[in-house]
Protein backbone atom coordinates (compact mmCIF):
# COMPACT_ATOMS: atom_id res chain seq x y z
CA UNK A 1 0.00 0.00 0.00
CA UNK A 2 2.79 2.13 0.81
CA UNK A 3 4.61 2.07 -2.28
CA UNK A 4 1.25 2.25 -4.73
CA UNK A 5 0.60 5.47 -2.89
CA UNK A 6 4.06 6.91 -3.40
CA UNK A 7 3.74 6.02 -7.10
CA UNK A 8 -0.05 8.02 -7.30
CA UNK A 9 2.08 11.12 -5.12
CA UNK A 10 5.07 10.93 -7.44
CA UNK A 11 2.65 10.85 -10.71
CA UNK A 12 0.54 14.18 -9.24
CA UNK A 13 4.27 15.96 -8.11
CA UNK A 14 5.13 15.27 -12.14
CA UNK A 15 1.97 16.46 -13.43
CA UNK A 16 1.81 19.85 -10.98
CA UNK A 17 5.42 20.32 -12.11
CA UNK A 18 4.60 20.40 -15.67
CA UNK A 19 1.76 22.59 -15.21
CA UNK A 20 3.55 25.10 -13.18
CA UNK A 21 6.79 25.12 -15.64
CA UNK A 22 4.42 25.68 -18.79
CA UNK A 23 4.98 22.13 -19.48
CA UNK A 24 9.01 21.71 -19.50
CA UNK A 25 9.85 18.68 -18.70
CA UNK A 26 12.44 17.56 -15.61
CA UNK A 27 16.12 17.08 -16.51
CA UNK A 28 17.20 14.17 -15.31
CA UNK A 29 21.32 13.94 -14.68
CA UNK A 30 23.58 11.79 -16.86
CA UNK A 31 26.92 10.61 -16.81
CA UNK A 32 29.28 12.11 -19.34
CA UNK A 33 30.71 9.89 -21.74
CA UNK A 34 33.06 7.47 -21.00
CA UNK A 35 36.89 8.28 -22.80
CA UNK A 36 39.49 6.26 -24.03
CA UNK A 37 42.66 6.98 -21.98
CA UNK A 38 45.25 8.71 -24.22
CA UNK A 39 48.56 6.44 -25.17
CA UNK A 40 50.62 9.49 -24.11
CA UNK A 41 50.78 11.98 -21.42
CA UNK A 42 51.53 14.96 -23.29
CA UNK A 43 55.18 15.38 -23.93
CA UNK A 44 56.29 16.33 -27.35
CA UNK A 45 59.56 14.94 -27.62
CA UNK A 46 58.03 11.38 -26.52
CA UNK A 47 54.26 11.38 -27.64
CA UNK A 48 53.81 7.68 -26.12
CA UNK A 49 55.73 8.05 -23.00
CA UNK A 50 53.36 8.14 -19.67
CA UNK A 51 49.40 7.89 -20.32
CA UNK A 52 46.68 9.96 -20.29
CA UNK A 53 43.18 9.88 -17.77
CA UNK A 54 45.23 7.84 -14.55
CA UNK A 55 47.29 8.91 -12.17
CA UNK A 56 49.20 6.45 -10.58
CA UNK A 57 49.66 5.89 -6.93
CA UNK A 58 51.76 3.12 -6.43
CA UNK A 59 53.47 -0.03 -8.23
CA UNK A 60 53.79 -3.37 -6.42
CA UNK A 61 56.22 -5.28 -8.70
CA UNK A 62 56.96 -9.07 -8.52
CA UNK A 63 59.53 -10.34 -10.79
CA UNK A 64 61.25 -13.47 -11.02
CA UNK A 65 64.68 -13.13 -12.95
CA UNK A 66 66.49 -16.24 -14.58
CA UNK A 67 70.31 -15.80 -15.73
CA UNK A 68 69.97 -18.92 -18.32
CA UNK A 69 68.14 -17.18 -21.34
CA UNK A 70 67.54 -13.65 -19.75
CA UNK A 71 63.92 -14.10 -19.06
CA UNK A 72 61.37 -12.24 -16.59
CA UNK A 73 58.56 -13.77 -15.37
CA UNK A 74 56.42 -12.29 -13.02
CA UNK A 75 53.23 -10.04 -12.39
CA UNK A 76 52.65 -5.83 -10.53
CA UNK A 77 49.95 -4.60 -9.22
CA UNK A 78 49.58 -0.84 -10.40
CA UNK A 79 47.09 0.94 -8.51
CA UNK A 80 45.70 4.05 -10.81
CA UNK A 81 43.48 6.87 -10.23
CA UNK A 82 40.86 7.75 -13.19
CA UNK A 83 41.63 11.66 -14.10
CA UNK A 84 38.52 11.30 -15.95
CA UNK A 85 35.54 9.06 -16.59
CA UNK A 86 37.08 6.40 -18.54
CA UNK A 87 36.24 3.73 -21.37
CA UNK A 88 40.03 2.31 -21.24
CA UNK A 89 43.30 3.05 -20.14
CA UNK A 90 47.00 2.10 -21.52
CA UNK A 91 50.06 0.92 -20.06
CA UNK A 92 53.49 1.48 -21.09
CA UNK A 93 54.99 -2.31 -21.47
CA UNK A 94 57.76 -4.21 -23.98
CA UNK A 95 57.07 -8.10 -22.67
CA UNK A 96 53.90 -10.16 -23.76
CA UNK A 97 50.71 -9.99 -21.06
CA UNK A 98 49.11 -13.16 -20.26
CA UNK A 99 46.40 -11.96 -18.09
CA UNK A 100 44.85 -8.47 -16.88
CA UNK A 101 42.64 -8.11 -13.27
CA UNK A 102 40.92 -5.17 -11.85
CA UNK A 103 39.32 -4.69 -8.73
CA UNK A 104 36.32 -3.16 -10.35
CA UNK A 105 35.36 -6.90 -12.19
CA UNK A 106 36.47 -8.27 -15.89
CA UNK A 107 38.66 -6.84 -18.17
CA UNK A 108 40.30 -7.42 -21.73
CA UNK A 109 43.42 -6.10 -22.55
CA UNK A 110 45.21 -5.51 -26.12
CA UNK A 111 49.03 -4.70 -27.39
CA UNK A 112 48.69 -3.33 -30.06
CA UNK A 113 52.01 -2.20 -31.21
CA UNK A 114 54.32 -3.54 -28.78
CA UNK A 115 54.90 -0.30 -26.68
CA UNK A 116 51.00 -0.13 -25.25
CA UNK A 117 48.73 -2.09 -23.27
CA UNK A 118 44.81 -1.19 -23.77
CA UNK A 119 42.94 -1.79 -20.93
CA UNK A 120 39.16 -1.86 -20.91
CA UNK A 121 37.37 -2.66 -18.05
CA UNK A 122 33.76 -4.18 -18.36
CA UNK A 123 32.50 -1.14 -16.88
CA UNK A 124 33.76 2.47 -17.43
CA UNK A 125 35.51 3.74 -14.20
CA UNK A 126 34.86 6.70 -12.83
CA UNK A 127 36.32 10.10 -12.59
CA UNK A 128 38.09 9.89 -9.05
CA UNK A 129 38.03 6.08 -8.84
CA UNK A 130 40.20 4.22 -7.93
CA UNK A 131 41.45 0.24 -9.59
CA UNK A 132 44.26 -1.99 -9.06
CA UNK A 133 45.49 -3.78 -12.23
CA UNK A 134 46.96 -6.90 -11.83
CA UNK A 135 48.67 -7.51 -14.61
CA UNK A 136 51.25 -11.11 -15.22
CA UNK A 137 53.62 -11.42 -18.37
CA UNK A 138 56.68 -13.31 -19.07
CA UNK A 139 59.15 -12.82 -21.68
CA UNK A 140 63.26 -11.70 -22.92
CA UNK A 141 63.44 -8.38 -22.37
CA UNK A 142 66.70 -8.55 -24.50
CA UNK A 143 64.90 -9.36 -27.00
CA UNK A 144 62.44 -6.38 -26.67
CA UNK A 145 64.01 -2.88 -28.56
CA UNK A 146 61.41 0.40 -29.02
CA UNK A 147 62.19 3.41 -30.69
CA UNK A 148 65.67 2.47 -31.81
CA UNK A 149 66.69 1.45 -27.58
CA UNK A 150 67.65 -1.98 -26.84
CA UNK A 151 68.14 -1.06 -23.21
CA UNK A 152 68.61 -4.53 -21.15
CA UNK A 153 72.54 -5.09 -19.97
CA UNK A 154 73.03 -8.92 -18.96
CA UNK A 155 75.14 -11.35 -18.64
CA UNK A 156 75.54 -15.02 -17.37
CA UNK A 157 76.52 -14.03 -14.35
CA UNK A 158 74.61 -10.46 -13.44
CA UNK A 159 72.11 -8.08 -14.45
CA UNK A 160 71.39 -4.48 -14.20
CA UNK A 161 68.02 -2.95 -15.28
CA UNK A 162 69.12 1.05 -16.11
CA UNK A 163 68.93 3.72 -18.87
CA UNK A 164 67.00 6.91 -19.07
CA UNK A 165 64.66 7.98 -20.16
CA UNK A 166 63.23 4.95 -21.00
CA UNK A 167 63.70 1.66 -18.75
CA UNK A 168 60.52 0.28 -16.83
CA UNK A 169 58.55 -0.80 -19.94
CA UNK A 170 61.86 -4.00 -20.39
CA UNK A 171 60.47 -5.38 -16.73
CA UNK A 172 57.17 -3.79 -15.39
CA UNK A 173 53.93 -2.14 -16.72
CA UNK A 174 54.14 1.46 -15.40
CA UNK A 175 52.86 5.14 -16.67
CA UNK A 176 56.08 5.56 -18.10
CA UNK A 177 57.03 9.51 -17.59
CA UNK A 178 58.37 11.52 -15.31
CA UNK A 179 55.21 13.87 -14.40
CA UNK A 180 53.91 10.94 -12.99
CA UNK A 181 55.58 9.69 -9.80
CA UNK A 182 54.42 7.08 -7.53
CA UNK A 183 55.20 4.77 -4.62
CA UNK A 184 57.62 1.89 -5.73
CA UNK A 185 57.76 -1.61 -4.00
CA UNK A 186 60.06 -4.76 -5.59
CA UNK A 187 59.95 -7.49 -4.81
CA UNK A 188 62.69 -9.50 -7.29
CA UNK A 189 63.24 -13.28 -7.36
CA UNK A 190 66.55 -15.07 -8.35
CA UNK A 191 68.70 -18.30 -7.60
CA UNK A 192 69.53 -18.14 -3.85
CA UNK A 193 73.10 -17.71 -4.24
CA UNK A 194 73.11 -14.53 -5.64
CA UNK A 195 71.67 -10.99 -4.28
CA UNK A 196 69.42 -8.38 -5.26
CA UNK A 197 70.07 -4.55 -4.67
CA UNK A 198 67.07 -2.41 -5.81
CA UNK A 199 65.71 1.48 -4.21
CA UNK A 200 65.32 2.55 -1.43
CA UNK A 201 65.21 0.28 1.76
CA UNK A 202 65.64 -3.78 2.22
CA UNK A 203 62.35 -4.32 3.88
CA UNK A 204 62.48 -8.52 3.55
CA UNK A 205 64.76 -11.49 2.07
CA UNK A 206 62.61 -14.99 1.45
CA UNK A 207 64.52 -18.08 0.94
CA UNK A 208 62.92 -20.72 -0.98
CA UNK A 209 64.15 -23.85 -2.21
CA UNK A 210 66.40 -23.06 -5.04
CA UNK A 211 65.36 -19.26 -4.79
CA UNK A 212 65.35 -15.84 -2.89
CA UNK A 213 63.44 -13.26 -2.82
CA UNK A 214 64.40 -9.55 -1.69
CA UNK A 215 61.89 -6.66 -1.03
CA UNK A 216 62.73 -3.22 -1.50
CA UNK A 217 60.93 -0.75 -0.64
CA UNK A 218 61.38 2.26 -2.44
CA UNK A 219 60.70 5.10 -0.02
CA UNK A 220 58.81 7.99 -1.63
CA UNK A 221 57.53 9.24 -4.73
CA UNK A 222 59.46 8.10 -8.25
CA UNK A 223 59.59 8.41 -11.55
CA UNK A 224 59.91 5.05 -13.32
CA UNK A 225 62.91 5.34 -14.98
CA UNK A 226 64.90 5.53 -12.12
CA UNK A 227 63.53 2.64 -10.67
CA UNK A 228 66.24 0.06 -11.14
CA UNK A 229 67.74 -3.57 -9.83
CA UNK A 230 70.85 -5.39 -9.93
CA UNK A 231 71.54 -9.10 -9.59
CA UNK A 232 74.45 -11.22 -9.18
CA UNK A 233 76.77 -11.76 -6.14
CA UNK A 234 77.54 -8.68 -4.56
CA UNK A 235 79.67 -7.39 -1.93
CA UNK A 236 77.99 -5.43 0.76
CA UNK A 237 78.51 -2.25 2.66
CA UNK A 238 75.97 -0.70 4.80
CA UNK A 239 75.72 1.32 8.56
CA UNK A 240 73.82 4.76 9.27
CA UNK A 241 75.89 8.26 8.84
CA UNK A 242 74.26 11.28 11.31
CA UNK A 243 71.26 9.28 11.18
CA UNK A 244 70.84 8.35 7.52
CA UNK A 245 71.00 4.58 6.52
CA UNK A 246 73.58 3.62 3.63
CA UNK A 247 74.15 0.68 1.87
CA UNK A 248 76.73 -0.01 -1.05
CA UNK A 249 77.09 -2.81 -3.39
CA UNK A 250 80.36 -4.06 -5.68
CA UNK A 251 80.10 -6.66 -7.78
CA UNK A 252 82.49 -10.22 -6.49
CA UNK A 253 82.73 -10.45 -10.79
CA UNK A 254 85.30 -7.55 -10.24
CA UNK A 255 88.87 -8.49 -9.87
CA UNK A 256 89.89 -7.98 -6.21
CA UNK A 257 91.65 -4.63 -6.60
CA UNK A 258 89.69 -3.06 -8.43
CA UNK A 259 86.66 -4.56 -6.10
CA UNK A 260 88.15 -2.79 -3.04
CA UNK A 261 89.21 0.19 -4.83
CA UNK A 262 85.62 0.80 -6.26
CA UNK A 263 83.96 0.05 -2.48
CA UNK A 264 86.68 2.53 -0.79
CA UNK A 265 85.06 5.15 -3.54
CA UNK A 266 81.36 3.98 -2.50
CA UNK A 267 82.39 4.50 0.89
CA UNK A 268 82.41 8.24 0.49
CA UNK A 269 78.81 8.52 -0.44
CA UNK A 270 77.54 9.44 3.41
CA UNK A 271 80.41 12.21 3.46
CA UNK A 272 79.19 13.50 -0.05
CA UNK A 273 75.27 13.44 0.57
CA UNK A 274 76.40 15.24 3.54
CA UNK A 275 78.36 18.30 1.94
CA UNK A 276 75.60 18.56 -0.69
CA UNK A 277 72.59 18.77 2.36
CA UNK A 278 75.18 21.61 3.64
CA UNK A 279 74.41 23.69 0.36
CA UNK A 280 70.86 21.45 -0.89
CA UNK A 281 69.02 21.51 2.09
CA UNK A 282 67.92 18.06 4.12
CA UNK A 283 68.12 14.86 1.51
CA UNK A 284 65.09 14.57 0.37
CA UNK A 285 64.95 10.12 0.81
CA UNK A 286 65.17 7.58 3.54
CA UNK A 287 68.29 5.80 2.46
CA UNK A 288 71.55 6.70 0.57
CA UNK A 289 73.95 4.34 -1.24
CA UNK A 290 75.52 3.29 -4.58
CA UNK A 291 76.06 0.33 -6.97
CA UNK A 292 79.08 -0.72 -9.43
CA UNK A 293 77.97 -4.02 -11.33
CA UNK A 294 80.89 -5.98 -13.55
CA UNK A 295 78.76 -4.92 -16.29
CA UNK A 296 79.37 -1.39 -17.91
CA UNK A 297 76.72 0.06 -19.53
CA UNK A 298 78.87 3.05 -20.26
CA UNK A 299 77.44 5.47 -18.11
CA UNK A 300 76.55 6.57 -14.47
CA UNK A 301 72.89 6.74 -13.62
CA UNK A 302 70.51 8.95 -10.36
CA UNK A 303 68.76 5.55 -9.91
CA UNK A 304 66.38 6.62 -7.10
CA UNK A 305 68.60 6.20 -3.30
CA UNK A 306 71.14 4.47 -4.98
CA UNK A 307 73.16 5.70 -7.75
CA UNK A 308 74.52 3.21 -10.27
CA UNK A 309 77.94 3.75 -11.34
CA UNK A 310 80.47 2.07 -14.22
CA UNK A 311 83.58 0.39 -13.56
CA UNK A 312 85.28 3.36 -11.57
CA UNK A 313 84.07 5.78 -9.09
CA UNK A 314 85.69 9.26 -8.06
CA UNK A 315 84.60 12.12 -5.65
CA UNK A 316 83.13 14.55 -8.67
CA UNK A 317 80.98 11.43 -10.66
CA UNK A 318 79.67 10.45 -6.87
CA UNK A 319 78.74 14.55 -6.64
CA UNK A 320 77.13 14.43 -9.64
CA UNK A 321 74.90 11.20 -9.18
CA UNK A 322 74.17 11.83 -5.46
CA UNK A 323 73.59 15.58 -6.47
CA UNK A 324 70.50 14.22 -8.81
CA UNK A 325 68.74 13.00 -5.54
CA UNK A 326 67.56 16.50 -5.16
CA UNK A 327 67.76 18.06 -9.02
CA UNK A 328 65.74 15.13 -10.69
CA UNK A 329 64.98 12.83 -8.23
CA UNK A 330 63.32 14.75 -5.84
CA UNK A 331 62.65 17.52 -8.18
CA UNK A 332 61.74 16.16 -11.50
CA UNK A 333 61.00 17.47 -15.00
CA UNK A 334 57.66 18.22 -15.99
CA UNK A 335 58.99 17.38 -19.20
CA UNK A 336 62.11 16.40 -21.09
CA UNK A 337 62.58 19.64 -22.19
CA UNK A 338 63.89 20.88 -18.84
CA UNK A 339 66.42 18.48 -19.05
CA UNK A 340 69.22 20.80 -18.15
CA UNK A 341 67.36 21.34 -14.79
CA UNK A 342 68.42 17.82 -14.40
CA UNK A 343 72.15 17.63 -15.66
CA UNK A 344 73.32 21.45 -15.57
CA UNK A 345 72.56 21.51 -11.99
CA UNK A 346 74.43 18.23 -11.29
CA UNK A 347 77.20 19.55 -13.23
CA UNK A 348 77.46 22.50 -11.26
CA UNK A 349 77.39 21.03 -8.21
CA UNK A 350 80.72 19.03 -9.59
CA UNK A 351 82.33 22.48 -9.95
CA UNK A 352 81.31 23.59 -6.77
CA UNK A 353 82.58 20.37 -5.19
CA UNK A 354 86.24 21.26 -6.60
CA UNK A 355 85.76 24.76 -5.51
CA UNK A 356 85.06 23.91 -1.46
CA UNK A 357 87.69 21.43 -2.14
CA UNK A 358 91.04 23.58 -3.22
CA UNK A 359 90.61 23.49 -7.02
CA UNK A 360 89.75 25.85 -9.45
CA UNK A 361 87.13 28.36 -8.67
CA UNK A 362 83.72 28.60 -9.97
CA UNK A 363 84.17 32.00 -11.31
CA UNK A 364 87.66 31.45 -12.92
CA UNK A 365 86.33 28.05 -14.60
CA UNK A 366 83.40 30.18 -16.30
CA UNK A 367 85.71 32.89 -17.72
CA UNK A 368 88.17 30.31 -19.04
CA UNK A 369 85.58 28.05 -20.51
CA UNK A 370 83.65 30.98 -21.85
CA UNK A 371 87.32 32.02 -23.83
CA UNK A 372 88.24 28.42 -24.97
CA UNK A 373 84.75 28.57 -27.28
CA UNK A 374 84.50 31.06 -29.59
CA UNK A 375 81.01 31.57 -30.98
CA UNK A 376 80.55 29.05 -33.33
CA UNK A 377 81.82 26.11 -31.86
CA UNK A 378 80.00 23.04 -30.23
CA UNK A 379 78.69 24.66 -26.97
CA UNK A 380 77.13 27.59 -28.23
CA UNK A 381 75.20 25.79 -30.89
CA UNK A 382 72.04 24.24 -29.01
CA UNK A 383 69.37 25.87 -27.62
CA UNK A 384 69.37 24.31 -23.94
CA UNK A 385 66.53 25.12 -23.01
CA UNK A 386 64.73 23.31 -25.38
CA UNK A 387 67.66 20.41 -27.00
CA UNK A 388 65.11 18.49 -28.82
CA UNK A 389 64.80 14.52 -27.96
CA UNK A 390 68.36 13.63 -29.85
CA UNK A 391 70.15 15.67 -27.54
CA UNK A 392 69.18 15.32 -24.56
CA UNK A 393 72.07 13.95 -23.00
CA UNK A 394 74.83 16.15 -25.18
CA UNK A 395 77.37 17.53 -23.46
CA UNK A 396 76.25 21.28 -23.80
CA UNK A 397 73.44 20.52 -21.71
CA UNK A 398 75.65 19.68 -18.81
CA UNK A 399 78.05 22.22 -19.41
CA UNK A 400 76.28 25.29 -21.18
CA UNK A 401 73.46 24.75 -18.31
CA UNK A 402 75.78 24.52 -15.75
CA UNK A 403 78.23 27.51 -16.90
CA UNK A 404 74.71 29.41 -16.53
CA UNK A 405 74.15 28.91 -13.04
CA UNK A 406 77.88 30.01 -12.71
CA UNK A 407 76.63 33.25 -14.96
CA UNK A 408 73.41 33.37 -12.77
CA UNK A 409 75.73 33.21 -9.25
CA UNK A 410 78.09 36.05 -10.21
CA UNK A 411 74.99 37.95 -11.50
CA UNK A 412 72.93 37.18 -7.72
CA UNK A 413 75.80 36.78 -5.67
CA UNK A 414 76.75 33.82 -3.82
CA UNK A 415 74.58 34.59 -1.00
CA UNK A 416 71.32 35.23 -3.28
CA UNK A 417 72.39 32.10 -5.24
CA UNK A 418 72.65 29.50 -2.34
CA UNK A 419 69.08 31.08 -1.06
CA UNK A 420 67.91 30.27 -4.80
CA UNK A 421 68.93 26.79 -4.83
CA UNK A 422 68.31 25.53 -1.30
CA UNK A 423 64.39 27.27 -1.87
CA UNK A 424 64.53 25.39 -5.32
CA UNK A 425 64.54 22.15 -3.86
CA UNK A 426 62.05 23.32 -0.61
CA UNK A 427 59.67 24.33 -2.42
CA UNK A 428 59.62 21.58 -5.62
CA UNK A 429 60.16 18.66 -3.36
CA UNK A 430 59.03 15.03 -4.87
CA UNK A 431 57.74 17.19 -7.19
CA UNK A 432 58.08 19.34 -10.40
CA UNK A 433 60.37 21.58 -12.08
CA UNK A 434 60.24 24.24 -15.14
CA UNK A 435 62.40 26.42 -16.41
CA UNK A 436 59.88 29.62 -16.63
CA UNK A 437 59.62 28.07 -12.09
CA UNK A 438 63.07 28.47 -11.70
CA UNK A 439 63.45 31.43 -13.88
CA UNK A 440 60.38 33.10 -11.70
CA UNK A 441 62.17 31.78 -8.46
CA UNK A 442 65.30 33.76 -9.55
CA UNK A 443 63.66 36.91 -10.36
CA UNK A 444 61.16 37.02 -6.96
CA UNK A 445 64.49 36.96 -4.98
CA UNK A 446 67.26 39.39 -7.63
CA UNK A 447 64.63 41.12 -9.74
CA UNK A 448 63.53 41.17 -13.18
CA UNK A 449 66.92 41.95 -14.37
CA UNK A 450 67.76 38.79 -14.98
CA UNK A 451 65.27 37.70 -17.29
CA UNK A 452 68.24 38.85 -20.39
CA UNK A 453 70.82 36.37 -18.95
CA UNK A 454 68.33 33.22 -18.95
CA UNK A 455 67.58 34.23 -22.53
CA UNK A 456 71.42 34.75 -23.28
CA UNK A 457 72.49 31.18 -21.80
CA UNK A 458 69.04 28.79 -22.22
CA UNK A 459 67.15 30.24 -25.01
CA UNK A 460 69.23 31.11 -28.08
CA UNK A 461 71.95 29.85 -29.40
CA UNK A 462 75.06 31.23 -30.03
CA UNK A 463 77.52 33.03 -27.27
CA UNK A 464 76.72 35.55 -24.84
CA UNK A 465 77.50 38.55 -24.57
CA UNK A 466 80.97 39.11 -22.55
CA UNK A 467 78.77 41.00 -20.51
CA UNK A 468 77.91 41.92 -16.06
CA UNK A 469 74.35 41.57 -17.36
CA UNK A 470 75.33 37.94 -18.76
CA UNK A 471 77.25 37.21 -15.60
CA UNK A 472 80.73 37.61 -17.47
Amino acid sequence: MLTRWLTCWAAAAVALALLLGGGAAPTVATAPSAVAGAPGIGDPYFPLDGNGGIDVLSYDVHDGYRFGDRRIRGWTRVTLRATERLSSFDLDFLLPVSSVRLSTGRATFAQPDGHELVITPAHPIPTGGTVRARIAYSGHPDRQGWEGEHNWVADDAEVVAVNEPHMAAWWFPSDDHPLDKARMDLHLTVPRADRVIANGRLVGVRRDGAHTTYHWSGGGPMATYLAFFAAGRFEVRHGVHRGLPWYVAVSRQLPTARRRAVLHGLLQTPHIVGWLQRHLGPYPFAETGGVVTELNPGFSLETQTRPTYPLDVFATLMVHELAHQWFGDSVSVHHWRDIWLNEGFATFMEALWTESHGGVSIRRWLHETYAANPDGTELWKLRISDPGPGHLFDQAVYERGALALAALRERMGHPAFARLLRAWTRQHRHGHGTTAAFEALAVQIHGPGLRPLFRAWLDVTGRPADSAADGL
